[in-house]
């Protein structure tokens, strides 16, 4: 299967072509500003190291996309969805976790906040 076209860094004034959002000079620098600077810091406090643990545990004993093995594809788990988000209430229990690939993940969030844009 052929490669899909690089693209440029999203780092403002970064020339360089890339197959992710960032190249590999900026990536930690892109990390880093988003953590110090642009999410909301009660949202960090919610995922500390309990979270990767319990994270780590949920996706050992599910590693493929709950989503796409309903549909008969078998994909690799890339993140963890709470089906409750912990903002309304939800918690780090395995009854409130989803395995889930990127895609499924953006797809469910986004349906998410058109929902929740639509009670407004």
């Amino acid at each position: 299967m052929p490669y899909k076209a690089k693209r440029p860094c999203k780092y403002p004034g970064c020339p360089r072509l890339t197959d992710r959002d960032y190249c590999a000079e900026h990536i930690s620098q892109a990390r880093y500003e988003y953590e110090h600077y642009r999410r909301d810091p009660e949202t960090k406090k919610r995922y500390d190291s309990r979270w990767r643990k319990i994270r780590a545990l949920y996706v050992k004993a599910h590693p493929l996309c709950e989503e796409c093995l309903r549909h008969g594809r078998t994909v690799p788990v890339e993140q963890v969805h709470h089906i409750v988000p912990l903002a309304d209430g939800g918690t780090h229990d395995f009854s409130n976790l989803m395995s889930l690939c990127k895609s499924c993940h953006s797809a469910i969030t986004l349906a998410a906040t058109n929902r929740n844009a639509g009670n407004r």
